[in-house]
């Protein structure tokens, strides 16, 4: 039974879905009919005429004779229509149907659209001969107005009262103006012509040349650069490209040209449709160098100059400088800013950006200008001397390891605890010396270091000689490679 009732439910949420992709597809495919002239026109037989109204008055209502019924307006429809005259942009109107019964206590109707968007309104006062309405006494009349003009995709608020107004005597009913997706509003309406963008750079001067086609020539026309965030944030002020004006082009000067940095243009009319171009989003490149490092708080900081999916690890470069690898829990997503508190600065110490185009890896501490450490090892007889050296003071820890895999190395002892300056002694077996082992320090005074390893240990060992005869001499190794390790 379960089973079945899911099935249903299942059947039933397809079948909604299909109702509402077909509604939005008709939506769009509406025709919307044209006309040259707007006007009233009333029922066959009945004679009427409209005007502005303004009648203050007629805001208030007043009780009803006993004699009128309430439902006296009949009904009330709201449809577009585009009209459009030769040598004019086309324009979109409401058209408003409504039916009553006449009545003697009836002068005429108010009807009133109020725009929920800009709280604008514009009413009309049709009037019917007295005479002819007295005659004509309880007889169903059709009044048609679509003078309204109205903007693209606006929010209607619709009513239709008796003159005079009488009370619960009212009709009233919200409207959504069809938008530029509507193809007949798309290809007729001056706001949904958004036009066409042609661009080109001259880096050198950093000038792009903006070239605007497919647009109404006896219009002025906006073009911006804007940096596009939730909305497109003004870069610079916008050109103006005269109706009048052979040339279609403009000059905008621009700082940087970073991915989000957008072309924008709009026809100069009310609620104009804007189109945007933006050539260069995917040149994320140039974000990756705003990175800071402020000594005083050890904090690494990164923020982006433009919105960016982006994923940012901090990794440790290895020797050949082909490869970095993230260091645990460095992991951020998505970030508006990046900080990194407590953070060593040695050179192979990056940050490594990575986004759907690929992965971007910044050293800012590669270029010597921050103190680097140095770890050491000296071999006498069986035991490894290790040497932490540091221009600031620094605590490190170091430990024997066996690297099996490039990017780790498992501990073959305990952690030893040394100070920058000192050296600590780790007593080697003729066993744990060979290529695999590795002996290998970091700074624990920090929350953010990079390991440093060395690697193929040779011992000397009491007894041993080279082939030259001679006793076993000390052999320094001086830190030359660095490999990651999780």
């Amino acid at each position: 039974m379960q089973l079945e009732l899911k099935e249903f439910l299942r059947m039933i949420n397809i079948h909604v879905q299909i109702l509402l992709i077909i509604l939005l597809w008709n939506s769009d495919c509406q025709i919307i009919p044209r006309i040259e002239e707007c006007g009233l026109s009333c029922s066959q037989g009945v004679h009427c005429k409209s005007k502005p109204s303004s009648d203050i008055f007629n805001s208030f209502c007043h009780d009803a004779p006993t004699s009128l019924s309430s439902t006296i307006l009949k009904s009330m429809k709201i449809s577009t229509v585009i009209k459009c005259v030769q040598g004019s942009p086309c324009s979109l109107h409401l058209n408003i149907k409504g039916s009553l019964s006449l009545d003697e206590n009836i002068r005429g109707l108010e009807i009133c659209s109020l725009s929920l968007d800009t709280q604008q309104s514009q009413c009309t006062n049709v009037r019917f001969a007295r005479k002819k309405s007295k005659m004509l006494n309880g007889k169903k009349v059709q009044v048609q107005f679509n003078c309204f003009e109205v903007n693209v995709a606006q929010h209607i608020y619709v009513t239709m009262k008796t003159v005079p107004n009488y009370c619960d005597v009212k009709m009233s009913q919200e409207y959504y103006v069809e938008d530029c997706k509507n193809s007949d509003v798309g290809k007729y309406i001056p706001a949904c012509l958004a036009g066409k963008l042609d661009y080109n750079v001259e880096r050198a001067r950093k000038i792009i040349s903006v070239n605007v086609s497919n647009f109404l020539r006896d219009q002025d026309y906006y073009v911006r650069l804007c940096h596009k965030w939730f909305t497109c944030e003004d870069v610079g002020q916008f050109a103006v490209i005269k109706g009048k004006d052979t040339l279609k082009s403009v000059s905008l000067k621009y700082s940087q040209l970073l991915p989000c940095l957008c072309i924008e243009g709009w026809l100069a009319v009310p609620d104009a449709r804007r189109i945007q171009l933006c050539p260069f989003e995917n040149d994320t490149k140039v974000l990756w160098d705003n990175i800071v490092y402020n000594p005083a708080t050890q904090t690494l900081a990164w923020e982006p100059a433009c919105p960016v999916l982006v994923t940012v690890n901090l990794c440790r470069l290895t020797k050949s400088n082909d490869h970095c690898e993230d260091i645990q829990n460095s992991s951020k997503h998505f970030p508006e800013k990046v900080k990194y508190s407590r953070v060593d600065t040695h050179p192979r110490l990056c940050m490594k950006f990575t986004t759907k185009q690929g992965s971007w890896v910044k050293c800012p501490f590669a270029h010597g200008e921050f103190p680097a450490w140095k770890m050491r090892t000296a071999a006498v007889a069986d035991q490894i001397q290790v040497f932490f050296t540091s221009q600031t003071k620094a605590h490190f820890s170091v430990l024997v390891c066996n690297k099996t895999q490039l990017a780790s190395c498992d501990s073959l002892g305990m952690h030893h605890s040394v100070s920058a300056g000192d050296s600590v002694s780790i007593t080697m077996s003729q066993e744990m010396c060979g290529s695999t082992i590795c002996i290998q320090g970091w700074r624990t005074d920090v929350d953010y270091s990079v390991p440093l390893q060395i690697c193929d240990i040779h011992c000397g060992f009491r007894g041993h000689t080279y082939g030259n005869g001679s006793p076993a001499k000390a052999m320094t190794h001086r830190m030359k490679s660095m490999h990651s390790l999780h």
